[in-house]
């Protein structure tokens, strides 16, 4: 890959902080927009078995926002019934991950739609392998990061962790996202973290997501700018 692909890495800075549920209303914006979004789930783990299959729950909820048609083998290369690191659920079923056939079903996908999603699993580094994690895949898919991370406290560390490991590795970052995935009321750190990531970290905060959100309108637009600026016709 020669050059910056048209699309966004979905990190996070924990697990259970909302990923796909952002990239899902992400998924949508993009296509009221008319944009063709294509998606990918690298490695999902947790799977519930049905049929002697492995259903990748998020990976469905992914495409079906896209509206996808692409095999599922290609969207999501890999899938675990252990809600494990991918890594550790590989080597529990006796197998392992290969970053190369990740990347190969990425090149396919990314040749067929205009703007790709890809979503990551818990933080960024997370590990596909011994020696390959989520920022490798990151770097390798020549893709900007967006990081989602939770309100309360403790997420400024978290995401100025995840912000630097990424800076380490020169992987744009788009912005972060702060997701509320619990339906509560907000304290002194829910209401004053975002300034302070703001401002020590000089990426900026697209948006914090009420809970239960349907839409994420104004997010999609700061991601991907006015439709022109990303859809292949260029009107």
């Amino acid at each position: 890959m020669n050059k910056m692909s048209a699309g966004i890495f979905i990190t996070g800075t924990d697990t259970g902080v909302g990923k796909t549920y952002v990239a899902v209303r992400i998924a949508e914006g993009l296509r009221r927009h008319g944009a063709d979004v294509g998606v990918m789930k690298p490695a999902e783990t947790g799977c519930i078995r049905r049929a002697g299959e492995l259903v990748p729950a998020d990976t469905l909820r992914l495409m079906k926002a896209a509206g996808s048609l692409d095999a599922l083998g290609h969207v999501n290369p890999y899938r675990f019934r252990r809600p494990l690191a991918p890594s550790v659920a590989a080597g529990l079923d006796g197998s392992r991950i290969e970053p190369a056939k990740i990347l190969r079903s990425f090149r396919h996908l990314s040749k067929k739609h205009e703007f790709m999603i890809v979503e990551g699993a818990g933080g960024i580094l997370v590990p596909l392998s011994d020696l390959y994690s989520y920022l490798d895949l990151a770097k390798d898919l020549r893709l900007p990061a967006l990081i989602v991370a939770r309100p309360g406290l403790g997420t400024v560390n978290h995401t100025l962790l995840t912000i630097g490991v990424l800076k380490s590795r020169y992987v744009p970052i788009t912005g972060i996202v702060i997701n509320h995935t619990e339906d509560k009321s907000t304290g002194s750190a829910e209401r004053t973290n975002p300034a302070v990531i703001e401002r020590i970290s000089g990426v900026p905060i697209l948006g914090i997501v009420p809970y239960g959100a349907s839409a994420l309108g104004e997010i999609v637009d700061r991601i991907i700018g006015p439709p022109a600026s990303y859809r292949g016709t260029g009107t």
